[in-house]
């Protein structure tokens, strides 16, 4: 079986799994009224409505039913439904009949296992036998199509795989996951915090900033080479500018807003609008294209509490954010050179990255044509790169199709990071337009373009995929000197005093605790390099470097010291 083939029954099979979810808890709970079941990257999830609130300790019973009905191997079947009919087979359920208006057509996908039956597109494994390794997770809050001002409902969420020993792997994994989860690790090292007064606002402590700025700073440095120009926008802009992007009207429930003085303002969800207030300050040459605008621009978006993650999930969020306004015939070469910028800074973390491309959504802005202009564009490129890359239907943004980029981690998980996402839309909306080398106004392309994506975000996949063990360079605390005795104290604090001329994060343990204690401490605050000094040291001007690993160097001269950490900072 091919990985594709694999990836798609996979898929079927956590359908199937969240069908037979939907079936034990009508057998269970009769009066509970069913929505939406979907597989899921992760597993599979029901959402619903019970008569009386489900809680954690239900999981086990509904588990169990559901291995029941496996075990009576019900043949799974799909037919089409005249709606109709479909209606007077949902007509109890005012979320089924919602969904049967919504579908194009006359008729309705139905599967059906034993006298269990619901509403569905298709795409099944044969019988209920079919799903044995599965397992439920946990009970949350949601809402009717995730919109805060419908119908609470309650969300079971589990998963499935083909083998016991997949399942089992699963749950190995997410023991190490939660043992190394990032809130875990930023509250252990001193990085960040989150407080009742700004609930999914992050709080960063000094050493978590240093992380923030170095991942800005080897950023920034990248950029400067390829001719990138920095900028700041506000952080509140009026209303009126998020209507005449779009943002108002596909993003509003995810919005801030705040009145004053009669007028309507709103905290950026986004950066795009204010690059382009600035594009047009003035009228733009072709000579000056492509302009590369970047900017580290704090966002905030109204996450529904249930989803809040840490910084994972957060309300609010710094993005990497670069506009690239270029002609359409340096539209290509723009792409590719995006590319590269972003496989360039994965590569110092990740060793295997993943692309796809995502195509026209249902809530999209403009033509197909300009859709399709886009779409090529972003296609050619790839085929030009030689990158191999997947394609998912209908998960562009909404103004443009755009290249995701997935990087994999050191517990075998998935994140999409960066994007690239070309848009022909936003410069008819603001009008942008440059004059070309005939005297004409023309129209520029708009790449969008993030790299870490949230920075936030990308610090929290860093640190459960180092496991709290930073890069060097990326560290708050890259050395930290230990010595045997307070013999050797002035000696050490030469060498701090040297480290720091250096730019080095240096620390010295000045306790008087035993060495290997001291070396303990320094461990649990996943220092990188510990430099021992003691006597033999202090007489030879060396120290002794022992590694987070465990692997140690003697006697190394100060000089070597500094050149082996020069060799572990990224060059731009």
């Amino acid at each position: 079986m091919n990985t594709l083939n694999k990836k798609e029954d996979l898929i079927k099979l956590r359908h199937s799994a969240a069908h037979l979810l939907a079936h034990a808890i009508k057998e269970l709970y009769p009066k509970t009224i069913l929505t939406i079941g979907p597989a899921t990257k992760d597993g599979f999830f029901y959402d619903i409505l019970p008569a009386h609130n489900f809680k954690e300790e239900d999981l086990p019973k509904i588990a169990t039913r559901m291995h029941e009905i496996a075990a009576r191997n019900l043949p799974i079947t799909h037919e089409q439904m005249l709606k109709n009919e479909a209606r007077q087979l949902f007509t109890h359920n005012p979320f089924k009949l919602e969904l049967i208006e919504g579908i194009p057509g006359d008729t309705v996908g139905i599967s059906r296992q034993g006298n269990f039956y619901d509403l569905c597109r298709g795409g099944h494994v044969d019988t209920t036998g079919d799903i044995q390794f599965f397992t439920l997770l946990n009970i949350s809050g949601s809402y009717w199509r995730a919109d805060r001002n419908n119908q609470a409902l309650q969300r079971i969420t589990g998963t499935a795989f083909f083998s016991q020993e997949e399942l089992n792997t699963y749950f190995t994994r997410k023991e190490e996951a939660l043992k190394n989860d990032h809130r875990k690790l930023g509250k252990q090292l001193d990085l960040f915090s989150f407080h009742d007064e700004g609930v999914g606002f992050p709080f960063f402590h000094p050493k978590g900033k240093i992380v923030l700025n170095e991942l800005i700073a080897y950023l920034r440095s990248l950029q400067n080479t390829l001719g990138y120009q920095e900028i700041q926008t506000p952080i509140m802009l009026s209303k009126n500018l998020w209507k005449r992007s779009g943002h108002y009207d596909h993003y509003r429930e995810n919005m801030y807003f705040c009145t004053k003085d009669d007028e309507t303002y709103a905290i950026k969800p986004m950066n795009c609008p204010g690059a382009f207030l600035l594009y047009n300050e003035r009228q733009r040459s072709y000579r000056e294209l492509p302009l590369r605008y970047s900017e580290f621009g704090l966002v905030h978006r109204h996450e529904l509490s249930g989803v809040l993650h840490g910084l994972m999930r957060a309300r609010a969020f710094t993005q990497d954010d670069a506009h690239i306004m270029c002609t359409f015939e340096q539209l290509e070469d723009e792409i590719l050179n995006t590319i590269k910028l972003t496989f360039t800074v994965f590569t110092q973390f990740f060793p295997e990255i993943k692309v796809a491309l995502s195509t026209k959504p249902e809530n999209a802005m403009g033509e197909n044509h300009m859709w399709e202009k886009a779409l090529d564009s972003l296609h050619a490129t790839l085929k030009r790169a030689g990158i191999e890359f997947t394609v998912q239907e209908g998960e562009g943004a909404f103004y443009g199709p755009k290249i995701e980029f997935l990087i994999k981690d050191s517990m075998n998980r998935e994140w999409q990071c960066g994007t690239i996402q070309v848009d022909f839309f936003q410069p008819e909306n603001f009008d942008l337009f440059y004059i070309s080398s005939q005297g004409k106004k023309e129209r520029p392309v708009v790449l969008h373009r993030v790299v870490y994506g949230s920075l936030e975000r990308f610090f929290a996949i860093l640190l459960e995929h180092y496991k709290g063990h930073l890069p060097f360079w990326l560290s708050p605390v890259q050395i930290k000197i230990l010595t045997i005795t307070d013999e050797q104290k002035e000696y050490a604090t030469k060498i701090l005093h040297k480290c720091h001329t250096h730019g080095l994060r240096t620390s010295l343990d000045e306790s008087s605790d035993q060495i290997s204690s001291k070396i303990k401490a320094a461990q649990l605050e996943k220092v990188p390099w510990m430099l021992i000094i003691g006597n033999k040291e202090v007489a030879n001007n060396t120290v002794t470097i022992r590694y987070n690993d465990g692997k140690q160097k003697l006697n190394i001269s100060l000089d070597k010291l500094l050149d082996e950490a020069k060799q572990n900072i990224p060059l731009a």
